[in-house]
């Protein structure tokens, strides 16, 4: 099935705005689709939103809230922390993990619309 555009005109300076607005926001888009492809996972999405509630865990407090193995979160939070979206300190032998500053603020609407139960409200 050939599907054909079947405008009038095109509107070249909308085109055109359009073009330059996505090409000065290409960087952001690269870091946001970068966070939302890991994010898309739902145990990922739950150690964010779990790093983002709390500020920092390590990983036998993620194993025991989840309900996983030691081995499986650690599987994700080296995801996690390959791409930059979360940054690990140690403290004595324990290691926190957090999310950096530049995700934190990048998932913060999505988790204000989960805590608010509003993603339910737009389906």
């Amino acid at each position: 099935m050939e599907i054909n555009c079947i405008r009038e005109a095109a509107d070249e300076s909308q085109i055109r705005r359009c073009r330059e607005r996505v090409t000065e926001l290409s960087d952001s888009f690269f870091e946001l689709s970068q966070g939302l492809e890991l994010a898309g996972n739902n145990v990922r999405l739950k150690i964010l939103f779990l790093l983002y509630e709390e500020s920092r865990l390590c990983v036998c407090d993620l194993s025991d809230v989840l309900g996983m193995t030691i081995s499986a979160v650690s599987q994700h939070l080296r995801k996690l922390k390959d791409r930059d979206l979360i940054t690990p300190t140690k403290e004595g032998k324990t290691i926190f993990y957090s999310l950096t500053p530049k995700y934190e603020q990048m998932l913060r609407p999505f988790f204000k619309l989960l805590e608010e139960n509003k993603i339910f409200e737009l389906a």
